[in-house]
């Protein structure tokens, strides 16, 4: 006979779990306890819980294993939801264990008491409260099982205090069995040799690739599949590196910010094989002129992802990897080459640049980043720092690029960043934000400084909430309003009104080469060009913590192209 607490630490040690991301609270401290001196897990102390999920889950991105976190109740268990629906549109494999109150005091407002379960339902896999001290070690194994099968995604476990002290057997179950979850582990062949049929029959085909190639671990078929075939390939944020993004037959992103060649490449093919994509609106513009000359097949795990938003043609439910190796025993070469070679003459004529602007641009940083560095694990946060990486940087397999896709979380980068250098730690990690999204977990820089992470953290510093700065200049006549991270109350003119940021702009605070320095990282600050490659050799030899490269950039560089709200593919805004 052994504790709830112990159990659950053996359960976590059979599991594989060597990396458990916690912060302690009264409703947790028990299992804290049993984890002391455990010397086959490290416990990391992140400094904020939302932070402590988002390494989870850059942990889990990086390694294709599950992430797994642990908290208190209340407040401990509250901060983890960013987290949980981050990694819920973005399908990784969390275990988010809470604790809390004792099961007699539920339901009675105790102090730290939430319906966490509750509150998660609609934004994890599943959720559930272990009631009976005898269903703790199958809750446990189910839960890991969830996460990683099927569509992976985070599970919720809620501990009470008295299950987790109460005593029963020690044994773990081997298997699982849950009735009404049955992942598919098939492929409908039926379903496959239609869509080769439609695919050998296409004069303009093309394959879009999302997320799902890159989650199963498809590239090198996704990668023989194109070659064989021939056909051009387009990918999502989620979905670039599926393919090598120097690949000949690789157009680039699609959508909101994508390539010219990649949104014409959708409006004028007639066969469009997308695979592992849920098709949101940040893909399709206007969704009824998405692909409309085009035969719509569509592979995706999920079923319910299938005609969600897309009408297709020719549905198949499958993992991605295992159908895209059903489809390599019947592809055959494609006669298309008038059609790809108009493709690529799009892809070589309007290709994506920042070459208007003089000076330090985000897509320098970028391309020296893919120069001078071997195969690195990049986290980004969100806004333009997120969409001009996905735009420069270059990949060769899954696992290298990990962004918040689906919900679109500022504040994840660096934690991302934190997981991922924990997960990896013999890989180059770098982490790019922007300066706002930087702050919204900066505390962080005490997680990587204890852990002696050598993280490189590009921050893109122009002194605005990009992303909407961008959008405010281009569709509400320049009203910058709370989007100007210099006001000071003590500003000349009222903030949002001005639309001319100028030398007579407040000093920016903070100053994020002091605040690094405050916490014992390096920090440097960059202004021109020439300044980059010191920099980043500086930071290459600090390798017992991390580095951040503050890069003074234009105010007002924007995304381009893009795509206004409501708009077609087609109707891209080629020079914002």
């Amino acid at each position: 006979m052994i504790k709830g607490t112990e159990l659950l630490v053996k359960a976590l040690k059979e599991e594989g779990v060597d990396t458990l991301f916690a912060y302690p609270g009264g409703q947790a401290v028990d299992i804290f306890d049993a984890l002391y001196g455990e010397e086959d897990i490290d416990v990391i102390l992140p400094r904020h819980e939302q932070a402590l999920i988002h390494a989870a889950d850059g942990y889990a991105r990086s390694t294709g294993k599950v992430g797994v976190c642990l908290v208190t109740s209340g407040p401990g268990a509250t901060n983890l939801v960013t987290g949980i629906a981050t990694a819920n549109y973005d399908s990784v494999p969390l275990v988010c264990i809470t604790g809390q109150v004792p099961l007699g005091l539920m339901g009675n407002d105790a102090f730290q008491e939430v319906d966490i379960v509750g509150i998660t339902n609609s934004i994890s896999k599943y959720s559930v409260t272990v009631r009976r001290r005898e269903d703790l070690g199958r809750i446990i194994k189910e839960a890991f099982y969830i996460a990683r099968t099927g569509k992976p995604g985070p599970v919720v476990i809620d501990i009470p205090k008295d299950i987790q002290v109460a005593m029963g057997s020690e044994e773990y179950p081997s298997e699982v069995n849950i009735r009404g979850y049955k992942p598919n582990e098939s492929v409908h062949v039926g379903q496959i040799k239609k869509a080769v049929a439609a695919l050998k029959k296409a004069k303009k085909p093309l394959f879009l690739v999302g997320g799902g190639v890159n989650i199963s671990g498809a590239n090198e078929s996704m990668k023989k599949l194109v070659e064989i075939t021939g056909a051009p390939i387009i990918t999502t944020i989620m979905g670039k590196g599926a393919v090598p993004t120097d690949h000949p037959l690789y157009l680039g992103n699609i959508g909101i910010h994508g390539s010219y060649a990649a949104n014409h490449a959708v409006s004028e093919c007639d066969v469009l094989f997308s695979i592992g994509t849920r098709f949101n609106d940040r893909i399709t513009g206007k969704i009824s002129e998405f692909a409309k000359n085009a035969k719509i097949i569509h592979i995706d795990i999920d079923s319910a992802s299938i005609s969600k938003n897309i009408v297709v043609d020719i549905p198949v439910v499958a993992d991605a990897k295992l159908a895209i190796d059903t489809i390599l025993e019947f592809a055959a070469p494609l006669n298309i080459s008038q059609w790809v070679n108009t493709a690529l003459e799009w892809k070589e004529k309007y290709p994506i640049t920042m070459k208007k602007y003089d000076g330090l641009t985000p897509e320098k940083v970028i391309n020296y980043i893919n120069e001078n560095f071997d195969k690195p694990i990049v986290t980004t946060d969100v806004g333009q720092n997120q969409l001009w990486t996905t735009q420069y940087i270059k990949l060769e397999g899954n696992r290298q690029l990990l962004t918040s896709g689906g919900l679109g979380t500022m504040g994840y980068g660096f934690p991302a960043a934190i997981g991922a250098q924990l997960g990896n730690p013999d890989k180059t990690v770098i982490a790019i934000s922007g300066d706002g999204g930087m702050q919204m977990n900066i505390q962080e820089l005490a997680t990587a400084v204890v852990y002696e992470l050598p993280l490189i953290l590009v921050v893109f510093n122009n002194g605005y909430l990009g992303n909407v700065r961008q959008w405010q200049e281009l569709f509400y006549n320049k009203r910058y309003s709370s989007t100007c991270l210099k006001y000071r109350k003590g500003c000349d003119r009222q903030c949002g009104l001005c639309g001319t940021p100028d030398e007579k702009c407040m000093t920016y605070v903070p100053d994020f080469v002091k605040l690094a320095e405050s916490y014992e990282a390096q920090g440097i600050r960059v202004f021109n060009e020439e300044e980059m490659a010191a920099a980043f050799e500086k930071a290459k030899q600090h390798k017992n913590g991390p580095t951040l490269i503050e890069f003074i950039i234009e105010r007002e560089a924007n995304v381009s192209p893009m795509v206004p709200t409501g708009k077609t593919l087609a109707d891209m805004i080629m020079d914002c």
